[in-house]
């Protein structure tokens, strides 16, 4: 298997952000905007670009802060923008989903979290089933900040937790306490938040097989609904402080795969289900629910169950997805604010989506999110494609096929269960973007 251990996008979106572009600016968004249907909700997101610490693996937009002033101006234009975008749209558009990202929402004061509920509340319709969900910092968090989003509508919580071993947290710059954790948790479920997901980490540096188990039996005493399990992306060419992380600490592609590989028997066997490539989720939690209805998504937060065609991104870095294409914001803060202060949308790049796009995501996505994929039914949905026209992505599966990592009976391509860890590269067989050999992206286990 690690011989197909090559670099993959991560498929959040296809065409991944590798080919995003200049092409696509504030005009070609703005158009987008004005022919949304207006009938169709739309899920918001909202980017909060600080911390309180720098974590030396993170892969994020977002910088330190320990001073308010910034993160009060940053707000004051975060409503600027959405004023600025609501304009766009004829009329207060319907909103089924909010996800408050970062970076480290919890960074902003209650003031401040209302600020941003009320100018979305203004210029958008919540509906009464709406998902409000926020990824949160356990060692800023506070129960006032919890209790004034709950009151706000928070159902859903994401707690960064990563590793529980002191040498690992010490050598990625991230220090908290299993008691920290344990009142993050209670205060969250004292607001009866629906669905509580705790996000686990393997490949960092110093990181054992057994730490990582470890880390497992101590965070499930809180039984999450949801937990993340991703691998550590080391990218210190995009991320300068990953430099200051030893790469001789790093396990190796053994190693990596080791831990992914008992991490997850040992969820199954805590009465898990296994959510496509890095996510696990209890049977009643709604995403094991859409696993099994074939109704999971993919998009930038990573799995989902957010069915709306429509994501619009605030603040700086904030992406968006858009029937029409992809956008980015600017992901400095000076050129946002600026673009803000001209009035104009603060898109930085983009890209277009074209019908062959279209056609090609949704076999990446159903691979992804199902580990199986119809091409024949794929086709018949885009009405004049062919399953002939893809002859070139089933001549690059071969090799995994050789391998016994994938099974095609027909149209019909499964990734076999040996050959899940490797569903990023599989997937890559149907990209017509991909370039194996360029350093973009991390590795695929």
């Amino acid at each position: 298997m690690l011989k197909h251990d090559g670099r993959a996008p991560r498929y959040t979106s296809y065409p991944t952000a590798v080919q995003f572009s200049t092409d696509v600016g504030p005009a070609e968004y703005c158009d987008w905007l004005v022919a949304l249907p207006q009938d169709k909700a739309v899920s918001l997101y909202v980017h909060v670009p600080f911390c309180t610490r720098l974590c030396w693996y993170c892969g994020c937009n977002t910088r330190v802060v320990n001073r308010p002033e910034p993160i009060g101006e940053y707000v004051r234009y975060l409503l600027r923008e959405v004023e600025l975008v609501a304009r766009k749209l004829d009329g207060r558009r319907p909103a089924s989903g909010l996800h408050l990202g970062g970076g480290t929402p919890n960074t902003l004061t209650v003031e401040e979290l209302q600020a941003v509920f009320g100018a979305l509340g203004r210029e958008f319709a919540f509906t009464d089933d709406m998902e409000i969900a926020a990824e949160l910092d356990p060692a800023s968090l506070t129960k006032s900040w919890v209790d004034a989003a709950g009151a706000l509508g928070l159902n859903r919580a994401s707690l960064g937790v990563q590793t529980l071993d002191p040498k690992v947290q010490a050598a990625v710059n991230r220090n908290e306490t299993f008691e920290q954790i344990d009142e993050c948790v209670a205060a969250l479920r004292s607001i009866r938040v629906r669905s509580l997901n705790l996000d686990l980490m393997y490949g960092l540096p110093h990181q054992t097989t057994q730490s990582v188990l470890d880390t497992i039996d101590a965070i499930l005493a809180f039984r999450p609904e949801r937990l993340a399990l991703f691998g550590y992306a080391h990218v210190p060419w995009m991320k300068s402080h990953q430099k200051l992380i030893a790469e001789s600490a790093l396990p190796g592609p053994a190693e990596r795969l080791e831990q992914a590989l008992m991490a997850e028997e040992k969820l199954i066997g805590e009465g898990y289900v296994s959510i496509g490539l890095d996510h696990f989720a209890l049977p009643h939690d709604e995403l094991a629910r859409a696993k099994a209805d074939h109704r999971l998504r993919r998009n930038f937060q990573g799995y989902t169950t957010d069915s709306a065609g429509t994501l619009i991104g605030f603040g700086a870095s904030a992406i968006g997805a858009l029937p029409g294409g992809y956008v980015q914001n600017h992901t400095q803060e000076l050129p946002w604010r600026q673009a803000i202060d001209r009035g104009e949308a603060p898109i930085a790049r983009g890209v277009a989506i074209s019908e062959d796009d279209r056609f090609r995501a949704e076999i990446i996505e159903r691979l992804m999110c199902d580990f199986a994929v119809d091409l024949e039914a794929v086709c018949g949905r885009h009405q004049t494609r062919s399953p002939a026209e893809l002859s070139g992505a089933i001549e690059k599966l071969q090799p995994f096929l050789d391998d016994r990592l994938v099974g095609i009976d027909g149209s019909y391509i499964q990734v076999l269960p040996a050959g899940r860890p490797l569903v990023r590269s599989i997937s890559a067989c149907f990209d017509t973007y991909f370039q194996p050999e360029a350093l973009r992206h991390s590795r695929a286990v």
